[in-house]
């Protein structure tokens, strides 16, 4: 009897290459950011980075995305090592991406189909998947022509007047209809939503705001004693949390959010803002901040951004900076060598002396600060609660 063989049946994470362009103005460490935050992306979609690919340009290839060398280069590498998938850092556009596609014959994403990747993976309620759905339809509407280039010729019929209707003609029209019925249910999704906020009675809201994996699942689970998901991948919390929470004697009620993240694709914003109406009902913002992370002042600017965007910018905002455990002084840098010596202390007493919203510095992870950080979120919500409520016997 011959030797019984086994077969490793357990799925391989897809290999992939990333490729990025170096624009003009900008820095080594800006594409070195952008490039490790696509990695991240890959790695939290389940993928395998092996290589990286830049190249410098005024701005992208209208047909390819890169130039012709580069993409040969590109080409040579998949072949040679057998790459799975390749990962631009920019939205292709629907030429661009048939392009690419017929040159290197792997499978291709552009940084807007990988975050929707993971949106879909990470989609829980009924709410969540449908504005995924809705997004990676529009996503598709534009570029439906690369997927039918083997049916050139029209159905038609004996005894059918005219060519008939084109398949790719049908395919728009079933995805437009679909469409619409997405969008209606959201709307009915968001009418419930709204009755459900207006029953929640008079409690002060507090909504955690943030780029994405800087904690604030972390901090929600630690304020509210309740096991909200919370891991180190990006968009690991895609549906609202709301919590009941109460500090000394004052209840209030806590949201997490959706981390943002840079060029978040612009339809995924428009279909996630009614998740994002906690952060517009809110009465008070907690901005969580990695302080570890080498550029946590871009990821302060592009969260200020996406806030102006959804219409809560100006709302009272505590500053949390989480993480500070982790903290590491920036190498010397010979154009800013004002940034590159701040301690923590320093950045601390510099924050201080330029902001006026109220901030603190903890560890989540390690407990650090947190009684100092429950006080201050307890002093404003008691000022916002007695000015709001200014006869209700909760306090007294």
């Amino acid at each position: 009897m011959g030797k019984q063989k086994y077969y490793d049946t357990a799925l391989k994470p897809e290999r992939a290459v990333l490729v990025g362009v170096i624009r003009p103005g900008e820095k080594p460490d800006e594409t070195r950011e952008y490039l490790d935050e696509l990695a991240f992306l890959v790695d939290t979609a389940g993928g395998v980075v092996e290589h990286e690919f830049t190249q410098k340009m005024l701005k992208p290839d209208r047909g390819t995305f890169v130039g012709t060398g580069k993409l040969e280069e590109i080409q040579a590498y998949v072949k040679s090592e057998e790459i799975d998938m390749v990962v631009f850092d920019d939205e292709l556009s629907p030429s661009q991406l048939r392009n690419i596609e017929r040159e290197l014959q792997v499978k291709i994403l552009d940084r807007s189909n990988l975050i929707l990747d993971i949106f879909a993976s990470r989609a829980q309620t009924a709410q969540a998947k449908t504005q995924v759905e809705l997004a990676q339809l529009q996503y598709l509407l534009p570029r439906l022509t690369r997927l039918w280039t083997h049916l050139e010729r029209q159905k038609g019929g004996i005894g059918m007047r005219g060519p008939g209707e084109t398949q790719i003609e049908s395919d728009r029209r079933m995805i437009l209809e679909k469409i619409a019925l997405l969008k209606s249910r959201l709307s009915q999704i968001d009418r419930q939503n709204e009755t459900q906020r207006k029953n929640r009675g008079q409690l002060i809201r507090v909504a955690l705001v943030g780029y994405t994996n800087v904690g604030k699942s972390t901090i929600m689970n630690m304020l509210s004693k309740s096991e909200v998901f919370a891991e180190n991948k990006l968009f690991a919390t895609l549906d609202t949390t709301v919590r009941k929470v109460v500090i000394e004697n004052l209840p209030f009620l806590l949201s997490d959010t959706v981390g943002f993240i840079r060029k978040l694709p612009h339809h995924l914003v428009e279909c996630f803002k009614s998740t994002l109406d906690e952060v517009r009902e809110a009465d008070v913002l907690i901005h969580v901040v990695d302080v570890s992370h080498a550029n946590f002042e871009d990821q302060i600017n592009v969260v200020n951004e996406t806030l102006k965007d959804l219409g809560a910018r100006d709302k009272e905002t505590i500053m949390v900076f989480n993480k500070m455990d982790a903290y590491v002084s920036p190498e010397p840098d010979h154009e800013d060598e004002e940034r590159a010596v701040l301690t923590l202390d320093d950045f601390k007493r510099s924050w201080m002396a330029n902001h006026n919203a109220p901030s603190i510095f903890i560890s989540a992870l390690h407990k650090e600060n947190l009684e100092e950080f429950k006080q201050l979120l307890y002093d404003k919500v008691v000022a916002l609660h007695t000015e709001r409520y200014p006869y209700d016997k909760l306090l007294y």
